[in-house]
């Protein structure tokens, strides 16, 4: 018997063939892509030095304070009890929040970005909006930005821009010197933004209390500031981290929440319209100082000026989730609420807690200190179908967070040199009870670090890092918050094999410049976290007026 007769494939036939194969592939891609879940829109609402106890689901026993809003978005989604800033302050914690990379890994090591600050988020770096982006999000960043910009000011045009983060400049009249100075400065694009940091487009004010007081719209202010602000609105709004400096005209401090709202509102529904996905970030004004109430919300607390601009916050949230559900995205918008610390002592915390208010709720500490009620914020997310409603998280997780739960949700893999920090917390919002992160790291306003692990606590000096006080005379703190939420008995001596472990786990953290599964990576600058240690205790110096730790004194970032 001869060989079989193998069918004879002419050349018009094999381009058929492979015309063929191709279809059926194409088609497969396309059948699956069908069969994957729309991408969700994402809205991320970043409240600026709210409490963990301002909100009343937060804090319903000892919380006075009406948040309808977003007690409303807790019930339709999931609430975590354990969710964490960066750092007691702001810059740090929005560095954080963006690039899913601590920032103690920058330059920014203690404080916050200075005035008229340089950009801390270095050209290339990975966000969390160019990361959406990539995947085909419209992205926009409306609020305070405080990250720093790339100001065109040259260095004889410098006396002209005071500011400096402590008391007000005291300047009261401009010169011809400052006219022309900021003529030119303001008629130039400014770079270094959000629009160079993987946002489509920004409106905002970069610092509510600090120069230039007026509108920044992509890359330039919205018309030239002409005078300084008139310092009573500072003295009465504000306090005395507050910054005198270029202004517009009749610019009305209590009129910056209300329009960063109605500009929510607006992305919102234009973004809707456009067919593709759309990226959020709203880094609220409020309730940071200036204590800048809008009229209809004076006195509706019954407690203060501060209570006041939560509720009125609260009110800003509403229309922004009123604005998803009227263009109909509501249904696939994930949304998630938090803050970039805790609430600032100076805003009259003693008057509140006297009327049975308490900002930190069961927490010890307020923004700026490395014990939980500096860092340790609400931390809310809704997202239909996926998310089960008024459930409730008691893992530990961070903001950083955000960039592997985003990378993951969108179905992208992150590079090397991004995320070096951040932990997935998808399986938690699918109801998963396991762990996903099982450490992490915060920091307070004088860098003082705070390693957990667990229920344990380890702060790497004695006292708060911040503007509290109390400490004992140990050189470390060492807490099992677990039973031990207030942080009140230090247990390091009792405990030094955890303080070993800890201390250990910190070195090589820090040393491999990453804290996550992954290739090493470096670290933009040493970072001496070890400095605290040895540190003389507070009680021990000489006691300081009660005023002086209500009136913060920024370091300020050096401007390379």
């Amino acid at each position: 018997m001869g060989m079989p007769l193998l069918p004879r494939c002419t050349v018009p036939a094999r381009l058929l063939c492979a015309v063929a194969v191709f279809a059926s592939f194409v088609a497969t891609l396309l059948g699956a892509r069908a069969a994957a879940p729309p991408l969700p829109n994402i809205v991320v609402i970043l409240a600026d030095d709210l409490g963990y106890g301002d909100l009343h689901c937060y804090n319903a026993e000892r919380g006075k304070i009406a948040t309808p809003n977003i007690d409303r978005l807790a019930g339709q989604g999931m609430r975590f009890t354990d969710g964490h800033s960066s750092s007691g302050v702001c810059s740090p914690s929005r560095y954080t929040l963006l690039t899913g990379r601590w920032h103690w890994r920058t330059r920014l090591q203690s404080g916050i970005v200075g005035v008229f600050g340089a950009p801390l988020i270095a050209p290339g770096r990975f966000t969390i909006a160019s990361l959406l982006k990539q995947q085909g999000y419209h992205t926009g960043a409306i609020g305070k930005w405080h990250l720093g910009w790339d100001w065109p000011i040259s260095g004889e045009q410098r006396p002209y821009f005071p500011g400096g983060g402590g008391a007000n400049s005291g300047e009261d009249s401009v010169t011809g010197g400052h006219r022309a100075a900021w003529r030119d400065v303001f008629a130039k694009p400014i770079a270094g933004g959000p629009t160079k940091r993987g946002f489509d487009t920004y409106f905002g004010t970069d610092v509510p209390n600090w120069p230039p007081f007026c509108f920044i719209e992509d890359e330039r202010t919205r018309g030239i500031p002409s005078q300084f602000l008139p310092p009573e609105l500072l003295v009465k709004k504000a306090n005395l981290a507050s910054a005198q400096g270029p202004a517009m005209a009749e610019w009305n401090l209590d009129a910056i929440l209300p329009v960063l709202g109605e500009h929510a509102c607006q992305f919102i529904e234009r973004s809707a319209s456009r067919g593709a996905p759309f990226f959020l970030y709203l880094p609220l004004t409020s309730p940071h100082t200036p204590l800048a109430v809008a009229t209809d919300w004076k006195g509706r607390s019954g407690l203060n000026d501060y209570a006041d601009f939560v509720m009125e916050t609260d009110a800003i949230v509403g229309r922004v989730l009123g604005a998803l559900k009227k263009s109909g995205a509501d249904k696939n918008t994930l949304v998630v609420f938090t803050s970039d610390n805790g609430c600032a002592p100076y805003i009259g915390v003693a008057e509140l807690e006297k009327a049975g208010h308490f900002p930190s709720g069961p927490l010890r500490g307020y923004k700026s200190d490395a014990w939980e009620g500096g860092h340790r914020v609400p931390f809310i997310v809704r997202w239909p179908g996926v998310v089960a409603e008024g459930s409730r998280c008691d893992q530990l997780v961070q903001q950083a967070d955000l960039m592997a739960t985003f990378a993951e949700i969108v179905r992208a893999k992150l590079p090397p040199h991004a995320g070096e920090d951040s932990v997935s917390i998808l399986p938690l919002l699918r109801g998963s009870e396991k762990p996903v992160r099982a450490f992490a790291v915060n920091q307070s306003a004088n860098g003082l670090p705070a390693i957990r692990r667990g229920p344990w606590k380890l702060i790497f000096g004695p006292g708060s890092g911040g503007w509290g006080n109390g400490a004992d005379d140990q050189p470390v703190q060492l807490y099992h918050l677990a039973d031990d939420l207030g942080e009140r008995k230090n247990l390091q001596a009792e405990k030094p094999e955890v303080v070993a472990e800890l201390t250990a786990l910190m070195e090589r953290i820090v040393s491999e410049g990453r804290s996550t599964p992954g290739v090493a990576q470096a670290n933009d600058r040493p970072f001496n976290w070890k400095r605290f240690m040895n540190a003389e205790s507070p009680q021990k110096k000489s006691a300081k007026p009660k005023t002086a730790m209500l009136a913060p004194q920024f370091p300020m970032t050096p401007e390379d």
